[in-house]
């Protein structure tokens, strides 16, 4: 069974920075893409960043310049850097990995930017 974990969540204060990590365990075949997803309260879900397994990276205009994508294939992990937070970043946010025609999620990780 594939789970994907994610970690490193919690609050911190505007222009501070938090790093996320998600890890897929459980056999997984043909992973490509992996990414980043957030929801606010009251908003849909949206793309942060995702990262393919060559490292071709995309990110939402909102955080470019801030938050950095990478991932370790062999350890099946992605990260996210998120310097120069904002109170705008609250959200939860979702791990997501792509395989075959399969989207896999994490549980997510609350972030939150005190003012």
């Amino acid at each position: 069974q594939v789970q994907l974990v994610e970690s490193g969540g919690g609050l911190v204060q505007t222009g501070g920075s938090l790093r996320l990590s998600c890890t897929v365990s459980g056999s997984i075949f043909r992973l490509n893409a992996m990414g980043w997803y957030r929801q606010a309260p009251g908003k849909q879900r949206e793309l942060v960043a995702i990262i393919t397994i060559g490292g071709i990276t995309n990110y939402a205009d909102s955080v470019k310049g801030r938050f950095t994508i990478s991932r370790d294939n062999p350890k099946n992990t992605a990260y996210l850097e998120m310097d120069r937070l904002k109170p705008e970043d609250t959200a939860a946010y979702y791990c997501n990995a792509h395989a075959g025609v399969t989207d896999y999620w994490g549980q997510g990780t609350q972030v939150t930017v005190s003012s």
